[in-house]
């Protein structure tokens, strides 16, 4: 129900249950105010949001008063802005320290401004410590203006309770009960305070601006290359949907339980809760959510009417088949071509068995196929051309990295040096690789430690990495790392091999110790050779794991880079040729599943558009719902550490490639959910109105 009042004159609507202070900020009048939040209940505190209304003794607060049909209000007059000009004084008298630029507090005392009540009166520090040794958040209350917003925040709309006031008079004070630290207090770290605080007492430890604040607070979905959203099923999984879960998974991936098992989860690395006890297991969560899908998905599922539109896609990875899966629900004609016996591309030939079982890769291959995607396998294209002429409308470019780098070396030309990306694919083949006795591994990236792992169940005696740089420096995973070492690889870190001498029944390879350097362009330290450190290591077989070059025909007529990778337009994908268009490994060098996902994802939109569709590749299986900003008191928060995996023991491990990592138990996702800090909540808050928000 519609009501109109006055306020200075101006004549404005405002809806019946209004306050005088929402009616004047919907109508773009701004009546300066702290202690009022959108979110909050009307606190009354501040008292600068005082009016004067027509036939209404004294000044009643805007922010509680209700605005009533026929209203007459003044908020502008000198009276009024000298009271505010006293109250903004007294509030400064107990602020020592610098207002913080951008808080609402320094934006509403610049536009009021301020009498000097008391000739020559200073400020006295509150002398209260300032606390920075806790994570995330920093607390500084010689800042506060007790406006209470945070109490309220945390008390009556998160539920939590920490945070209240202590004391009485002059010497009241926001805190926790006994002076607790946060963690102590069972604080659930969710920011609400932060977002509320009108005056820098409560801060971020990372300095936010409004452009990045996003990707600080909500790092796990803004960090996952293919943009899962990672808050949305954790939460789901919270409450025991794990089919609404997993659904949310499938809006944006076609492999959910492949990333469950092997994705190299960047998420977790930037998970805000590292900080307390480890980050979220997002990826046992989503192996947990996806190994129970009911299928229910797929009546959901809208594949669009035939477009008339072929597309090729050269190369069966996950790029590749990412790319033919989102097409072929836009309703375009889609063939995949597979120079390989199998799809999957690395996922295939390059992940071993024991972390990804070939039931999985080829359950949700076969999901791609099922949608009406022809995969043509053991068919190597050499020439785009007689594609164009069958009448492929566009093509796209998913080749991988499908050949491991030389050392480079002398004597590398030995037979029993084995390029590493050989070595997993023969052995996913079934073939006999002979790694028997000793094997040296070079390298510190998953390939390496895939080849030394792999080495151990097909009859190696002992295994041995050599990596140039220190562990910390390793892009490995690094659980993939102690898995190694459990299993019994030796490392022999910040070692070199500088050249290799084939002997009758081994081969004595020279080494050189490394120490680290200033960083180099990847931002890790550059390894430096150090001078009369070398020493010689014998073994039978040598695996070469340094990296991946790619395999482009020369017919297919694209521009090459110095590195013989295809580079595309960063928006498009498009390469030199036109109606031709590329991703992943190809692109980008050797990544992840999850990267390559990322470069199909938008390949299909861009080729989509090309071939004149929207572009528009989401899919909606679980309608968004509203997050209910009530997370309730849990006791030792904090303090709750991340859940481990259970892993197969060793002893039962080292003569087969069954599965090695165990998926959690229902009560361990439970939990591991429950531990997550909801970020995205903070992102909800509302903004306090401030001056410059009016718009002339």
């Amino acid at each position: 129900m519609k009501i109109q009042i006055t306020i200075d004159g101006k004549k404005i609507n405002a809806e019946k249950g209004m306050t005088v202070l929402e009616a004047a900020i919907a109508n773009n009048i701004y009546i300066p105010n702290l202690c009022y939040h959108p979110d909050l209940p009307p606190l009354s505190t501040c008292r600068l949001c005082v009016v004067k209304v027509k036939g209404m003794r004294g000044y009643p607060t805007s922010c509680s008063l209700k605005a009533e049909d026929g209203m007459e209000v003044q908020s502008n007059t000198k009276e009024l802005n000298d009271m505010r000009k006293k109250i903004i004084w007294l509030m400064l008298s107990e602020l020592s320290e610098e207002i913080p630029q951008n808080s609402q507090l320094k934006k509403v005392v610049e536009y009021i401004g301020v009498d000097e009540v008391l000739a020559g009166f200073a400020p006295e520090s509150k002398d209260l410590p300032v606390i920075s040794d806790e994570p995330l958040f920093e607390r500084d209350m010689n800042k506060c203006i007790l406006c209470g917003r945070c109490v309220v925040m945390c008390q009556e709309v998160r539920g939590v309770g920490v945070l209240g006031f202590k004391n009485r008079g002059y010497q009241s004070q926001v805190g926790t009960s006994f002076d607790d630290t946060f963690v102590n207090a069972d604080c659930k770290f969710c920011g609400a305070c932060i977002e509320v605080c009108p005056s820098g007492a409560l801060q971020e430890k990372k300095e936010l601006s409004s452009d990045e604040k996003s990707e600080i607070l909500l790092p796990c979905k803004n960090t996952c290359p293919a943009g899962i959203d990672i808050p949305r099923y954790v939460q789901l999984a919270a409450q025991g949907r794990y089919q609404d879960s997993l659904e949310v998974i499938r809006e944006t991936v076609p492999f959910p339980l492949i990333l469950g098992l092997v994705c190299d989860h960047p998420c977790e690395e930037v998970c805000r809760r590292n900080e307390l006890g480890g980050s979220i297991a997002i990826r046992d969560i989503k192996r947990f959510v996806a190994e129970r899908d009911t299928g229910r998905w797929k009546k959901k599922l809208t594949i669009h009417k035939d477009t008339g539109k072929k597309v090729a896609i050269v190369g069966g990875g996950p790029a590749g088949l990412t790319t033919a899966w989102f097409l072929r629900l836009k309703g375009h004609t889609v063939t995949v071509f597979e120079a390989l016996k199998n799809a999957g591309g690395m996922m295939f030939s390059g992940i071993p068995r024991y972390r990804l079982p070939l039931d999985v890769l080829n359950n949700e291959i076969k999901e791609i196929e099922d949608i009406g995607v022809t995969i043509k396998t053991d068919t190597t294209i050499e020439d785009l051309d007689p594609l164009i002429e069958q009448g492929y409308d566009a093509v796209f470019l998913g080749l991988g990295g499908p050949k491991g780098k030389s050392m480079k070396i002398p004597g590398d030309d030995d037979p029993r040096v084995i390029d590493g990306i050989k070595v997993l694919k023969g052995i996913a083949y079934g073939y006999d690789m002979g790694l028997t006795g000793k094997i040296a591994v070079v390298g510190g990236g998953n390939v390496a430690m895939d080849v030394a792992r792999t080495s151990l169940r097909v009859g190696a005696d002992d295994v041995h990495i050599l990596y140039r740089r220190a562990r910390e420096q390793a892009p490995a995973d690094p659980e993939e790392i102690e898995e190694a070492i459990n299993e019994g690889v030796i490392f022999n870190f910040l070692v070199n091999p500088v050249k290799i001498s084939p002997q009758k029944d081994h081969l004595s390879i020279t080494c050189i110790k490394m120490k680290l350097g200033e960083p180099d362009s990847s931002g890790r330290r550059r390894p430096i050779p150090i001078e009369g450190s070398e020493f010689n290591i014998n073994v039978d077989k040598l695996v070469v794991a340094i990296g991946q070059d790619h395999v482009v025909p020369e017919k297919f007529d694209v521009v090459l880079d110095k590195w013989g990778s295809i580079p595309v337009d960063e928006n498009t994908m498009e390469t030199s040729r036109k109606g031709v268009f590329a991703g992943g490994d190809v692109v980008t060098g050797p990544a992840s599943v999850i990267k390559a996902i990322a470069a199909g994802r938008k390949a299909a939109s861009s080729i989509d558009t090309f071939l004149g569709g929207d572009g528009n590749i989401e899919q909606v299986f679980v309608e968004p719902e509203e997050d209910d900003p009530y997370i309730a008191y849990d006791p030792g928060f904090a303090k709750k550490e991340k859940e481990k995996r259970e892993t197969v023991p060793v002893e039962k491990r080292l003569d087969n490639f069954n599965q090695v990592d165990k998926c959690f138990t229902e009560d361990q996702v439970k939990k591991e959910s429950l531990r997550c800090l909801k970020c995205q909540l903070r992102l909800k808050i509302s903004k306090a109105p401030v001056p410059e928000d009016i718009k002339e």
